[in-house]
This record gives C-alpha cells, structure tokens and sequence, in this order.
C-alpha cells in the first residue's frame, strides 16, 4: 500500500496573524525553512557569525548548505579552509548529500587552503589573500573554516580582534556575509564572540542511549532568533532543523473562531453522549488500556470523511496496511475515502523520533490538505519522543491551540497501562485541562464476564451524559449500547469503577 507523507514545512505568527510559510524575510535563506525560522529569517546580509560546535556536530554541512543556496539566487562563494590536504576529501563527503553540486566548483564557488600561507606568513598574510580572492571573485559569501587554528597563531587577543575585525571590514564593504568556523573550545567572552552579530552553536550529545543533535541561537544582531535549544537532524538532503514548538507558536497563527457545529463520529450511540456529536473545532481524548476499543472508535470517526470534510489518521502503533485490515474486520469503509483522497494516512513508526519534527509533520499536513477531521492515534509517541519531558504541558498547549484556530476536529487517543481494576489514572491535570472532552474506555467484569465500558468525563461548556455505557462491536464496527446498571459485588465493581471516574 502506498501512503502520502507530506514535505515538512515550518510556519511561524504573522502580525497579521495569518499563517505564512517561513522563508527568509531577510537576505540570505538557508535551503532550510526551519533554520531561516530559528534565525528570525535567515543570516543578514553583510553581517558576520561564529558557527561552533564539537568535531562531528555539523558544522562543515551547516556552511556548504548555506554556500549552495547562496549560489540559486546568483551569488559567488569564497570557502576558506584552514586544511593542510587537499578538498577531494571534503567533497567526497559532500557528495552525498543533495545540494552539492560539482559542476559549480571552480566557477560560483571556490574552495581555498591558506594553511601554508598562516604557518609561513601569519595572520596578515592570509587577511591579505582573502581580500584579493573576494575581489577576484566577487563573493557575497565567504566562508572561513578553521577560526581555532588561527587564533592560536595570533600572539594576544588584540591580535585576534585585529584579525576578526580586517575579515569582517573587508567583507563587509562589499556586502559580503561571513560565517566563521570554530570549535567550541572558544569561551563565550572571547574577543570573537564579542566582534561578531551571531553565534550559532551545534550540538551532538549522547541522551540515553541515542543520539540527539541540537541547534542554538547564542547571540542574533539584526535579526530576533528564536532562544533555547531546537532539535535538527542531517540527511541526504543536508541539514534540516524543527523549531521548538512551543516558542514558534506562542499563539495560533489564525484567529481561534470556535463553531457551533456538531460533528458526528460515526460511531453508533456515541454522537447522543455527548448531545449530538462532538462539538466543532474541539479536542476529544480517548483513553484506556490496550483493546479497550480506542482505535476502533477513531476509524468510525475517519470513515465520516467527505471532499467537504477531510481527514487524517495521524498515528505511532499501526502501519497503514495494518490500519485498512482492521477497519475492513470491523466492517468499516475506509478504502473508498482513501481512494477518494478525502483521508490520508501518515504513519509514524515507534522507534527515534524528534518531537518537534513530528508537530510539524503533523501541522503541515493539517495546513496543506486542508484536514477538517483529525485522529491522533497515540499521543504517547509523542510522549516518547520527548528528550526533556516536562516541556509535554507547552508542547501540546501550542499543538491543540494551532489545531483547534485550524477549525479542526480532533480525536487523540491515550493508553493506560492497567488492563484492569477498580483504579483509574487519567492523563496529567495539566495535560487533561488542555484538552475540551475526556472520553474514558475500560474493561470490567460484571458476573464472570469482561465488558467493554465508555464514560464521558467532560464536556467543555456543554451538557453531557455522565453514565456509563457498554460498548459492542456490530457491523458497523465499535457501538454504544446500553448504560450499565452498578452491580453489587463484582471482582471490578461498576460502583467502584464510577467512583474511580469521580476522582480522575
């Protein structure tokens, strides 16, 4: 089966506050919507910046990618290395990845060893080559990889300011914007922190047992980059990064207009619960343990999907294949909407993902199809993708918020870890109060037999039946049956069950 994974785009608040895409509102994009987004726009020209970070962490891909983007829009690239080999190397390496292009070597851009020149010659020396090679060349970009190395050249660190500070003039008088290279042995009050307009610092660091690669903005002259640490992974397509989701969207990027509309689920019995359908643009949780009936439930809610209303399974446990059998079991269509294109299916596999890679994916497809009904099949691979777990509370804050301005339904599932008993944990209180709807699945057992049970628990502004009800599986897939009478002496009590509800 073959399913659509959308392109992965990045969106930041407008004044205006409608959604644009984040290209670069300054002079220099990145081939990167997320790092011209965490830039406050991208790298301003003229203006000079310290890109550090440990061997491996990136840095040499980060510059050429900016070099080969630089070049799509006409501009010529100086790339100045501190390498005593040749650069056959480096472009072996680069070779594999998409944006690097041979044919432009020698001609837009221009790769210079001035090793021997600094071991022979000193600092000035080689500011004097590269003041004859921007001219020569008419670069608008020059990059210079080895910083470290000549600072350890320079004698004092008035020499190294005087070395900084001829780059960047030379540079600058013709409009030339520079990225300097360096490990970050380099302190934060060096005199080349001091001298430059940005320092972007790159991260890779061992969390766990994985390896995670983070991004940050130390210092940003010119332009309001986004603060703190954003997470980006390299690729054949080169560097690719995800802004922190709850700092790009502090606020929805449309005005939340919340509907009167109900919306049905397709579930038989269920729409009544809740008055007759779940309410427009809201956020539903479902929550129970394994086999309690909460997929079932969202694939009744997907098969509901029109032209008019589209849809989108967003979801960690089931591949797409796997999702098409079980709805086909349960004797539900999902394969004409499929076909229709009124529902699309991304999945998500559980293994090392990046949380905010996923909102995005997740954001972009919503945005581009424009998606009306949405089912977010397992918000615990979220909750696994979390690398510092207490910022969940901000992230699904900025999430739901985005979503529901979207005019978008959503039903978001939750596992529990208890198949059964007489106690229920919902889902974090600050996690809960974000949410418009609580919908609780269980499984009791009443007279030596396991039933499957449904409670609402809340209803933002709005009347609801507090009862619970069966659950049963006809033709037409999940149904709500009747309400359950409390019984008296079960191995899980009905009665123990609703105090349960009471407390969660």
């Amino acid at each position: 089966m073959q399913y659509r994974l959308p392109d992965l785009r990045c969106y930041h608040p407008s004044p205006t506050g409608r959604p644009f895409q984040c290209t670069s509102f300054q002079d220099y994009r990145l081939a990167s919507p997320g790092l011209d987004t965490i830039l406050g726009g991208g790298l301003v020209e003229g203006a000079s910046y310290i890109v550090q970070g440990h061997p491996g962490a990136g840095k040499t891909i980060f510059s050429n990618q900016v070099a080969f983007a630089n070049l799509s829009r006409g501009g010529k690239v100086l790339y100045v290395t501190l390498l005593a080999e040749t650069h056959e190397r480096l472009f072996q390496a680069l070779g594999t990845l998409d944006f690097f292009d041979r044919a432009q070597l020698g001609t837009s851009i221009s790769y210079v060893s001035v090793f021997q020149t600094l071991r022979d010659e000193g600092l000035s020396a080689v500011v004097s080559l590269i003041r004859q090679e921007i001219a020569r060349q008419g670069a608008t970009l020059l990059v210079f990889d080895g910083l470290l190395n000549a600072r350890d050249r320079a004698d004092t660190n008035l020499d190294v300011k005087t070395f900084v500070a001829e780059v960047q003039s030379q540079a600058a008088f013709v409009g030339c914007t520079v990225l300097f290279l360096t490990s970050t042995r380099i302190a934060e009050g060096s005199p080349e922190h001091t001298m430059v307009d940005g320092v972007i610092e790159l991260h890779n660091e061992l969390v766990g047992v994985r390896s995670v690669r983070r991004l940050q903005v130390k210092k940003s002259r010119g332009s309001a980059g986004l603060g703190g640490y954003h997470q980006f992974e390299i690729t054949t397509a080169g560097l690719a990064a995800y802004p922190r989701m709850e700092a790009i969207l502090s606020t929805a990027t449309v005005e939340d207009q919340p509907g009167s509309a109900q919306i049905a689920t397709g579930t038989t019995g269920f729409d009544a619960l809740f008055g007759g359908g779940l309410p427009e643009s809201s956020v539903t949780l479902v929550f129970g343990p394994s086999g309690c009936g909460k997929t079932s439930l969202g694939i009744n809610f997907l098969s509901q999907a029109s032209e008019e209303e589209r849809a989108l399974h967003f979801g960690f446990y089931e591949t797409p294949a796997r999702l098409l059998k079980k709805a086909r079991a349960l004797g539900v269509d999902l394969d004409t909407p499929l076909k229709s294109g009124a529902l699309d299916v991304i999945w998500n596999p559980m293994t090392e993902n990046l949380l905010d890679k996923l909102g995005h994916r997740l954001l972009d497809a919503v945005r581009s199809r424009g998606v009306k009904r949405l089912l977010i099949d397992g918000l615990g691979g979220f909750e696994r993708a979390a690398i510092y777990p207490p910022r969940l509370v901000e992230f699904f804050a900025a999430l739901t918020n985005e979503i529901r301005a979207l005019g978008v339904t959503t039903i978001a599932t939750w596992e529990l870890r208890d198949l059964f008993g007489p106690t229920v944990t919902a889902p974090g209180p600050e996690i809960s109060s974000l949410l418009d709807n609580l919908v609780m699945l269980r499984q009791v057992e009443i007279s030596s037999r396991y039933k499957r049970t449904i409670s609402v628990l809340k209803v933002r502004d709005k009347e609801f039946e507090p009862v619970i009800h069966e659950l049963g599986f006809g033709s037409n897939g999940l149904s709500v049956i009747a309400p359950l009478v409390p019984v008296t002496g079960a191995t899980t009590g009905v009665a123990s069950l609703v105090g349960a509800e009471a407390r969660a």
